[in-house]
């Protein structure tokens, strides 16, 4: 049976790792091949990802995305609609 700090070093484990960039799965499987049970390792994994959910921030409103599009002389160029587009604008 694993204690607390067992699990919450497995956690530690998982967000130090994680936020190197290798995966959740290659994670698991090295985990599993060093000799932990697949429900510890689960445990942790929820665990961890129930610590970065807490610290992640909280968006209030979707990012605005603008674009641009440029000609070779970077003079912006005016596109057209297109003739599907044109009827879905008028019948909304």
């Amino acid at each position: 049976m694993r204690t607390e700090e067992q699990n919450r070093q497995l956690a530690e484990y998982f967000k130090r790792n994680l936020k190197k960039g290798y995966t959740e799965e290659s994670l698991k499987f090295a985990l599993m091949r060093q000799g932990y049970s697949r429900t510890a390792v689960e445990q942790a994994i929820e665990q961890a990802h129930k610590e970065l959910s807490e610290k992640a921030p909280l968006f209030k409103e979707k990012p605005m995305i603008n674009y641009e599009v440029v000609d070779e002389k970077n003079q912006p160029v005016k596109l057209k609609k297109s003739f599907f587009k044109k009827i879905k604008d008028w019948l909304w």
